[in-house]
This record gives structure tokens, sequence and C-alpha cells, in this order.
């Protein structure tokens, strides 16, 4: 509507432009004088302009005829397209003049027009590899998915436009939230074209989403291949695939493909918590802890962390506190400053009973940067050594709206998570959770500060345990 008012509009002012030209060229006094071979010509203003105007048109159609006669005569020649080519070029002027104001439309946000320029060069142009594209985004645009999924689907019968047909689907199903049938589209488009990048993120992250780790890592693989991502950057997300896939085989009970995963992952990315974890565990359940011992102290010395303690303690789970104090010494001696070392070691002592040797290892900690974890430890030292009643439920109060400490937390949404995973279940981001201290630490309660080698279990051994993702404990058992 508005588009016909601007055309009415403009052809009003081109009407009162040439009718005040024409006024003026009637009223401007003199002549022109054309002199030629002898001859001359006098003619006054308006004359003139309008001999011009139909001396420039005639010139203009002897071209086209001159046009016309080459063709025809390309025609008499053999070249029996001529005179169709001849025709067809101004149609095809017009189809790619209404694609690119088709295209400038959709740019600029105007649906109906992108619809309408889009149907026109459809109509002139025989190529539905650009028109149909156009006009599906228009629909899109416009609110018409439907139609715009009609058009994709129409595409899906050229072998030049099957790809963008399948990916436009893809993309229709993802907005209405149907991601299983996005998945198998995504999987079409991938063996349409394997290195289309785009492809490749869609189509891992939905495998990620419904956990199908295998086909997850060929994707990641295809991608690394086609050197679209960096190669420590694959190898860690691979490792990650791996610990998710030995988690889920373990659950499956195939412990064979659970072993095989672990160590897998442990070789590709050997600081990475989880997959030391599990790593361990393997080693542990084949009754060879000198390999245990080995990997749980590399992720030691790179990231501290209470389920590596809790790993290292399972290795000999009968052992008395002493003995597990002089066993955990070369662990403890790697990163001797962190607080994750700190709190062990006093944790250790507590279990010990040796409470002046806690509270020297705990130093101050909770002081200088208070947790419920660390503050926890301190009711406790309180309490074995005697203190008051009062002294006690002090640190305990102070325990309750302490910051909860380091988390596994997302870097995309921020939100907190109680165990590591491969994929964030707020915000569904891969490889997105790392062991931090929350953006807004929240106050953690009293049932966060739990001790990892005092007051939960120690791990059990990866055959026996429930499933794999109990191995990975995290801080929502620990803090």
């Amino acid at each position: 509507m508005i588009w016909s008012l601007v055309k009415a509009a403009i052809f009003i002012a081109l009407a009162t432009a040439l009718a005040l030209g024409a006024s003026f060229l009637q009223d401007t006094p003199g002549e022109v004088r054309i002199a030629f071979g002898g001859q001359e010509i006098s003619l006054t203003p308006l004359v003139f302009v309008i001999g011009a105007l139909l001396a420039f048109a005639v010139f203009w159609i002897l071209l086209k005829l001159a046009g016309l006669a080459v063709a025809i005569l390309r025609f008499l020649r053999g070249d029996k397209t001529a005179i169709s080519r001849f025709w067809d070029k101004r149609r095809e002027q017009r189809g790619y003049r209404a694609l690119a104001d088709g295209m400038v439309a959709l740019a600029s946000g105007e649906g109906a027009v992108a619809v309408a320029k889009a149907q026109k060069a459809e109509k002139l142009l025989a190529k539905p590899e650009l028109t149909r594209l156009i006009s599906a985004q228009a629909a899109e645009m416009a609110g018409n998915r439907s139609h715009a999924i009609e058009i994709y689907k129409e595409l899906l019968g050229n072998d030049r436009t099957r790809f963008v047909g399948v990916r436009g689907l893809m993309k229709a199903k993802l907005a209405e939230g149907d991601t299983e049938r996005a998945l198998k589209l995504a999987e079409k488009a991938f063996a349409l074209k394997p290195r289309h990048n785009e492809t490749l993120d869609t189509l891992f992250a939905l495998q990620s989403q419904s956990e199908d780790w295998a086909g997850a890592r060929k994707t990641l693989l295809a991608k690394s291949r086609a050197k679209l991502l960096p190669k420590d950057v694959a190898a860690r997300r691979d490792a990650i695939l791996s610990v998710a896939d030995a988690m889920a085989a373990h659950a499956d009970g195939d412990t064979s493909k659970a072993r095989d995963s672990a160590l897998f992952a442990n070789r590709n990315a050997p600081a990475m918590i989880p997959g030391a974890v599990l790593a361990a565990q393997v080693y542990i359940a084949e009754n060879t802890p000198k390999n245990a011992v080995r990997v749980l102290k590399k992720a030691w010395e790179a990231n501290p962390h209470p389920d590596l303690a809790a790993a290292y303690a399972s290795i000999a789970p009968e052992e008395t506190p002493e003995e597990r104090l002089a066993r955990f010494q070369p662990l403890l001696k790697l990163q001797p400053n962190h607080p994750e070392t700190m709190m062990l070691e006093t944790e250790l002592h507590l279990a010990a009973e040796d409470f002046p040797a806690a509270r020297r290892s705990l130093g101050s900690l909770p002081e200088d940067a208070p947790t419920g974890r660390s503050l926890a430890l301190m009711a406790a030292i309180a309490r074995g050594e005697g203190a008051p009643e009062e002294v006690v439920r002090s640190w305990l109060a102070r325990a309750v709206s302490a910051p909860r400490g380091e988390s596994w937390v997302c870097s995309a949404c921020h939100s907190v998570h109680a165990r590591w995973s491969p994929t964030c279940s707020n915000c569904e981001g891969f490889d997105t959770l790392s062991w931090e201290i929350p953006v807004q630490s929240e106050a953690s309660g009293l049932a966060e500060a739990m001790l990892p080698l005092i007051e939960r279990p120690e791990p059990e051994p990866l055959e026996d345990a429930e499933t794999a993702d109990d191995v990975a404990t995290s801080e929502g058992e620990k803090s």
C-alpha cells in the first residue's frame, strides 16, 4: 500500500515537472537555428527539445533493430538460439533488477516488498537457486513460515539447491524446537557438504545435546580435518567426548568401552579432572595403583580438586588415618600453597585427630578467603580442641552464609553446577564448565560444606560404582 502511494506521488511529481518545463520553454523568447548543407532551420525552444527527445528515441529504436538484425543474421547462419537470446536479454535484465530490489528489501527488513520482488524475479528468471531462496527468506520475514517450508521442500528436488533446501528446513525445525528432526536434517546437510562450518557446528551441538557422543566425535574429527578448529581445541573436546562416552558406556554395563574411552581421554588431556578420576578408577579396578597415583598426581599438579583427592584416597580405602596422611604427602607437596591443598591436609589431620596440626595446615585461609568449607573445617577443629559450643556454632553460622568457593561454572551463562558434565544443563553449551569461583558467589549453606575425605563416603571402584558420573563428584558434594 505504501509503495503504491510512493509510486503515485512520483508519477504526479514527474508529470508536474514536465508540464512546468514545457510551459517554461513555451514562454521562453528566442529561437534555435540549425544550419546544415546550406539549409537553415529555425525552431522554438519547446519544439527543439521535443525534437531532440524524438531523435534520441529513434536512435534507441534503431540500435534495438540493429541488434535484432544481428540476431536474425546469426540465426540464418545456424545459431538456433540467437533470436530467443535477444528477446530474453531484456527479460533477464528486468529479472535481475527485481532480484536485486528483493535482496535490498530483505536486508532492510521489508518482508512484504521482498516477497513481491522475489515473485517478480521468479517469473522473469529461470534460476530457482536464487529466486526461491529469497522467496523463502522473505516469507520467513513476513511471518509465513509454512510457505517458506514449502519452498525449501521444492528446492530439495534440484541437485544445485538441495543443500539450501535441507539447511532451510533444518533451521525451521530448530526454530520450532523440533531438535530430533533438526538432527536428522543436519546429518543430511553434512552428507551433502561435509566441510560446511555452520552445518558442522549445528550438527555437533545437536549431537551433544542428545548425548550422541560417538556421532559428535565423528563430527569433531570432520571439522578438525577441514582445518576449521585449532588442534589443541579439537584434542580437548575429543577428550571431553571420550569422558562422556566412558560414562555412558559404564552406565550401559560396557566396561571394556568405558575403560578404553577413559584412558584415551586421560592421554589426550591429562590435566582434565573428570578424565583423570575415571582413568584412576580404571587402574584401581585393574589393581595397578601406581598408574592411578601417576594419573592423579599429574592432574593435581595442574589443578588441585577435591574429586582428585577422593580418588587418591580410594586407592587404599582400608588404611588408617595416620597411614593415609603419610601416603598423601607426595600429593600435598605438589601445590603446597594452594587453598585446596591446605584444606585437604587439614582434613587429613582432623581424621587423625591431630587438631593443632590441622589448625596449622589451614593457616589464615578462613580469614583471608572464607568459604563454607574452610569455615566448616574451623568448626571441626574448634570442636576437636574442646572449644565451647558457642564458638563451634559461631563458625558454623559463618559457614552457612559464606561463599561456596570454587564450583563448576558455565562460562557462557554463568550458571553453577553441582557436578561436571560435558554440556551446561542451562544453556546446553558444550565444554563451557570450568572449576572457578562464581562471579556472584552464593551462600554455600551448611549442606554444601561437606568435607571430601571426612564426611563423604570413599569413591567406589569403577566396576562397583552405580554410574561413572558418581565417580566425577563435584562441589555439590564437597563444598
